[in-house]
């Protein structure tokens, strides 16, 4: 299940809306790499699990790896996989946005989930960094770590412009390599475990913190929709993203719980501890410091990972919002070596290499207010083509009638807004800065298809007559 040569071009009114012109023998993404990259745009490792059990204490932490995907995860998947094989072309939630509510709400769509991608990519070659400085001390401060964090995220950058199946490979290595030390770990700590460890509420004294419990989890079980904008480089859409999708949940959900489990169960420690990276001292505890360093090797390689999974869905949904009009033509222009969207590629590099050196934890919390707002639409443009247009050829559906579908929609939306509810007044002032400018940002390009300053693909109205498909245009 590597890559395969498909000749063929859309079969779909819904793909060839969005399908670009490419040459005839195009290299496909297949299901083994599918699964990986999802995995990687999730989650790439237990990393970051940690707080969890600071947050609540263990039984907690253990029931929310339990039951969290359940409320999250899956309704997100599912979603995914409906829509995806409804619309498998490039642009995924823009183009399930736009279809629904017209190109406003795609084009603003787009702003959110681009905007939040980017400046949370930004975070990943810091990051890796952070881990490399601890064996190399001269990558802490200064020039060295500036020069590192550049030199990184161009090179990691580069390896995506060779093309999404060369991705896809690195991305079931990467996952194997660093998710070994921790089946490694776990097994070790089997003869250590004392299961009276997973039943604790945590330790007297230690207050709950509920914000940063719930906030690890959203966090480490979310993004299952950012591989939907790669769905026109994927073989078979229609059959590999519903199986991509249901062993991409199975496979995070394990590698979360097995390592938890067996710390949990193994290690006693300050619960105070349990901070992003106790893993790898967990693991020195277990089996010694040759398993630490493993692990923590495996970090630097997760960080890669999530970088490349997160680069990719960003350039391909610039290329998706070309093909469907929403921006120039000119964005959706390809390599003529490696057929990625070097452009796309190009500004989200530019714009993350001007993120990373920004202190600003509003600016990241706005990132993940405006990625909060992204998936309330998403879950209304869900609902709204089930119900206005339950006609469309939807190779897999979600086996739920509407009212369920509606409850499956509204309990991660109550979350969604939980989280937006907390959020500072900056946080509100920034996120409503970058809407307006991203409704500014629309109202500049529908006067450069008036003015017909710059080539578009399509316009919306074109498709519609084409197509026959009715939606609301804004």
């Amino acid at each position: 299940m590597g890559e395969e040569e498909d000749p063929s071009p859309p079969t779909t009114a819904a793909a060839a809306s969005t399908a670009s012109p490419t040459t005839t023998k195009v290299k496909k993404l297949t299901l083994v790499p599918l699964i990986f990259l999802i995995y990687f745009e999730v989650a790439g490792g237990p990393y970051g699990e940690e707080p969890a059990v600071q947050a609540a204490g263990p039984l907690l932490a253990l029931l929310g790896f339990l039951i969290f995907p359940f409320i999250w995860s899956v309704p997100e998947a599912l979603i995914t996989a409906e829509l995806t094989t409804a619309f498998p072309g490039n642009g995924g939630f823009v183009v399930w946005a736009e279809r629904a509510f017209g190109p406003l709400w795609g084009s603003l769509m787009g702003t959110w989930k681009f905007l939040s991608g980017v400046i949370n990519m930004a975070a990943f070659p810091a990051l890796c960094i952070d881990y490399v400085q601890k064996i190399f001390p001269v990558f802490e401060s200064g020039w060295p770590r500036h020069v590192a964090v550049i030199g990184s995220t161009l090179a990691l950058s580069f390896l995506n412009y060779t093309g999404l199946t060369i991705v896809g490979y690195a991305a079931v290595v990467l996952a194997l390599v660093s998710l070994s030390p921790f089946v490694l770990m776990s097994l070790i700590a089997i003869p250590k475990i004392k299961p009276r460890r997973w039943v604790s509420l945590g330790q007297k004294g230690v207050e709950k913190d509920w914000n940063l419990f719930f906030n690890t989890l959203f966090w480490n079980l979310n993004f299952w929709d950012n591989v939907s904008t790669l769905a026109g480089e994927v073989d078979k859409p229609q059959k590999t993203f519903p199986l991509a999708l249901f062993v991409a949940v199975i496979f995070t959900c394990v590698s979360y719980l097995i390592p938890l489990f067996a710390v949990t169960g193994a290690v006693s420690v300050d619960q105070r501890e349990w901070e992003t990276g106790f893993h790898a001292q967990a693991a020195e505890i277990i089996a010694g410091k040759w398993l630490k360093i493993w692990i923590e090797i495996g970090a630097v390689l997760s960080t890669i990972g999530l970088f490349e999974a997160q680069l990719s869905s960003s350039a391909y949904q610039v290329l998706g919002m070309a093909e469907i009009g929403i921006l120039p033509r000119l964005f959706g222009a390809r390599s003529k070596w490696f057929n990625t969207p070097w452009l796309g590629i190009v500004g989200s590099t530019l714009i993350t290499i001007g993120v990373s050196y920004m202190g600003f934890t509003d600016i990241i919390s706005s990132a993940n207010f405006l990625y909060s707002l992204s998936m309330l639409l998403e879950f209304a443009s869900f609902l709204w083509l089930r119900w206005k247009s339950p006609a469309i050829t939807r190779p897999y559906q979600v086996p739920l009638g509407l009212p369920l579908l509606l409850v499956m929609c509204l309990v991660p939306s109550g979350f969604l807004v939980l989280i937006m509810a907390i959020a500072t007044k900056t946080v509100y002032l920034v996120s409503g800065v970058m809407t307006v400018a991203g409704i500014g940002f629309f109202l500049f390009i529908k006067l450069c298809k008036a003015k017909k300053w710059v080539e578009f693909n399509v316009s919306v109205e074109e498709e519609k007559e084409e197509d026959g498909f009715e939606r609301d245009i804004l």
